[in-house]
């Protein structure tokens, strides 16, 4: 995507080192970070300088691309597998990448790094297809509402639920974008509305619980969500609150979509009961990070002092919910005969 007149990819690899978008000081500050060892990228993983299940997928395989350069041994590889592994336990697009990455370290360094950037290149182009196909859906006008961030920050380029949208917007559609705040983090009030208002996008950001109100309203046609995790049989892992937009587009009977590359379906997952679900600290909850009228970071309590806290990152959608995916292949129904076919 075009940032300042630049194009840039969220997460890149040259020579020995990783780069990658900083979308912790998003929106108030557009930075690049840079890391040359494998365990500095875990860290950027799970602190989410980097984050959405393209963008972290393609950040473990360039870290063990790094470990590859570091590994003076194969016991080496398999620790920092491990730790990669370790960094956050949702996200599909993470094991798939790191596994990929890993078996060609075994090979050489060379083979690693070559295998890390074909992968991310390959997420890019899935996302660029996600857009063709789901703009398939959109209609001059149309009013959609999305959760959480899955535009081109949770990609290496292009994105998921938001592909579609930039897709139609460069064939000429005019379309209104309902961004949800998606608390606790606030992806959707800090990274999806900067990526829309980067690309000069209608929208509006809207609290979470605001989503039955539009829909009663008729003021939202189609929802798009992107997706952590889907098992074989279409249950779908995707950020806290996903569920309940999927029950009240159900209700009003408004088209519920999520779009997601090939490389998010796990087929050896089969049912949303069997994925595991992150837990975060609570203070992403009690605490709030924003930034003050001189352009300092600040966070702030915002709940009652000693109140405990639940925080979990993501809640599963049963199949049964979603119209359809979008996907790099094509649009298919949410079935796990379509899932099947699609990863034959």
């Amino acid at each position: 995507m075009i940032v300042n007149g630049k194009h840039y990819r969220t997460v890149w690899m040259e020579d020995k080192t990783v780069f990658m978008i900083d979308q912790n000081a998003l929106p108030f500050k557009f930075q690049i970070v840079a890391f040359t060892n494998y365990l500095d990228v875990c860290t950027a993983i799970r602190n989410m300088t980097t984050r959405g299940a393209g963008a972290i997928g393609a950040a473990a395989g360039f870290a063990m691309a790094l470990a590859a350069r570091q590994a003076p041994n194969e016991e080496f590889l398999v620790r920092a597998k491990q730790e990669i592994a370790s960094t956050r336990p949702t996200a599909y697009n993470l094991f798939y990448s790191l596994e990929k990455v890993y078996q060609k370290s075994k090979i050489s360094t060379e083979e690693a790094i070559y295998e890390a950037q074909r992968l991310s290149q390959e997420n890019a182009d899935q996302g660029e297809k996600i857009g063709e196909f789901g703009a398939t859906l959109i209609r001059d006008g149309m009013h959609i509402e999305t959760h959480c961030n899955a535009g081109w920050l949770g990609f290496v380029d292009w994105g998921s639920a938001l592909s579609p949208v930039y897709k139609a917007k460069r064939q000429g559609k005019s379309v209104h974008v309902w961004v949800d705040e998606t608390r606790p983090r606030n992806q959707g009030a800090r990274l999806t509305a900067w990526e829309l208002y980067q690309e000069q996008i209608s929208h509006t950001i809207v609290p979470d619980n605001a989503g039955a109100f539009l829909m009663a309203q008729n003021k939202v046609e189609m929802i798009i969500v992107g997706a952590d995790r889907i098992a074989a049989n279409g249950d779908t892992a995707n950020k806290i609150g996903t569920l309940e937009k999927a029950i009240v587009a159900r209700y009003y009977n408004i088209p519920f979509y999520v779009a997601a590359p090939s490389s998010t379906f796990d087929k050896n997952t089969p049912n949303g009961k069997h994925i595991i679900i992150e837990e975060r600290n609570s203070e992403e909850v009690t605490h709030i990070t924003g930034q003050d009228p001189k352009g300092n970071n600040q966070t702030l309590l915002i709940s009652s002092p000693g109140s405990p806290a639940f925080n979990p990152s993501f809640d599963i959608t049963p199949a049964t919910l979603i119209s359809g995916f979008i996907t790099d292949r094509g649009i298919i129904p949410a079935t796990s005969e379509a899932i099947k076919k699609l990863l034959e």
